[in-house]
């Protein structure tokens, strides 16, 4: 796999629910989750039993014939997404979300320039990289995809400033995931929807990490009240099985002609029947519920070991999406939670950053916060000695 990986010095043999298991049989408290990716938990009996049956009777339909499976997948997704968005792309990643979303956009409006936010993470592809705003992705690949502007996440006045007669979209994540956990504030949403209302601008939402439960809606944009144009789906939506969708009006997807755009693995069934019983598990099995209570025990904890340790600057997000900003680097922080059986994400080099399953519960919320008031005693400990000398 090359260099391309920061790794941790875990190596996973199993999951249940919210724990993973080593090679050595150690037990781990799951906050990662495979980056968002194990939504619904591991071995998550619905998503399991899907995949088994669909084995047995066929992996790979390509998209120019129909598919019962992917038909009733199709069908489960348009039903709970937001509102107007009753057509859908099926692609295999994140990125691949976004670049259909791009190329849709575009088509439709007839128009190049593009906008995104300052802080934005889309993905690592030349498209969905040009919208993402670290320059640190992006300096060994340019020059990137022409006519792309940034505007600080938050700051409609300065959003409206880069839009111009060739805007053709504006994309956004209603709470930024790899830049540390950053949740838009009260009334911005509503105001880019007016705005490309307005301007007649194509309107993206990328929830990748945010949606599907993530924040204790269904949704993210739920919490503003807001729908877009486009929505950018993927990470957990099959349940660990890799899959993307592009959720579009069906105005905008007329657009585009036959052949325009395309994908080989882009619902298959395998993947489609994974989706199928995710869904199920989120909307039946109570799981976004889940995710807005023990979000709320796991914010409160935190806000108490904030109290207790200055060393913490802040705890936002929403759901289970946490962010956990520190004064100094986190990487000691991580290590020092894997000794203590807790893998948790970082967002830059001062944020940890909590993703566990939806499945995730309180005993365990307790244990993560003991663990972590530990890590940071110790870590405070340490940090005084060395002023000491």
């Amino acid at each position: 796999m090359g260099n391309l990986y920061q790794r941790f010095p875990v190596t996973v043999e199993k999951g249940k629910g919210a724990h993973v298991w080593d090679i050595d049989g150690k037990e781990y408290i799951d906050c990662m989750g495979g980056y968002g990716v194990a939504l619904v938990g591991h071995q998550n009996k619905r998503v399991n039993e899907a995949i088994k049956a669909q084995v047995d009777k066929i992996i790979t339909v390509h998209s120019s014939l129909y598919n019962k499976t992917r038909e009733e997948f199709l069908k489960a997704l348009i039903s709970i997404a937001p509102k107007g968005l009753t057509q859908v792309h099926l692609n295999n990643s994140g990125a691949e979300a976004v670049e259909a979303a791009i190329k849709f956009a575009r088509k439709f409006t007839g128009k190049k320039g593009m906008v995104a936010m300052k802080g934005s993470y889309h993905g690592k592809s030349f498209g969905a990289l040009s919208l993402t705003f670290n320059p640190k992705y992006k300096k060994a690949f340019m020059p990137l995809v022409e006519k792309v502007s940034f505007a600080s996440f938050g700051d409609i006045n300065e959003l409206r400033s880069v839009v111009d007669a060739d805007t053709g979209f504006i994309i956004l994540e209603p709470i930024q995931g790899e830049s540390g956990i950053n949740v838009a504030p009260e009334g911005f949403l509503q105001e880019v929807r007016k705005l490309c209302n307005e301007k007649g601008i194509v309107l993206i939402f990328d929830e990748i990490q945010a949606g599907l439960g993530r924040t204790g809606r269904l949704w993210a944009c739920e919490h503003w009240n807001t729908a877009p144009d486009i929505l950018c789906l993927a990470k957990g939506i099959a349940g660990g099985v890799p899959m993307g969708a592009t959720l579009v009006r069906p105005d905008i997807l007329a657009a585009i002609s036959k052949g325009e755009h395309s994908s080989t693995f882009g619902g298959n069934p395998l993947s489609c029947a994974a989706g199928i019983a995710t869904l199920r598990a989120l909307t039946e099995d109570g799981l976004i519920e889940n995710s807005e209570k023990m979000g709320i025990v796991f914010r409160e904890g935190l806000e108490k070991l904030k109290e207790k340790h200055n060393i913490i600057r802040e705890v936002r997000g929403k759901g289970l999406m946490i962010g956990v900003e520190l004064k100094f680097e986190v990487k000691d922080i991580l290590m020092n939670l894997i000794k203590e059986g807790v893998l948790m994400l970082y967002s830059g080099r001062n944020i940890l950053r909590i993703l566990p399953p939806l499945v995730i519960s309180q005993e365990d919320i307790t244990t993560v916060l003991e663990k972590l008031d530990k890590v940071l005693t110790k870590e405070e400990e340490n940090l005084n000695v060395q002023r000491q000398n």
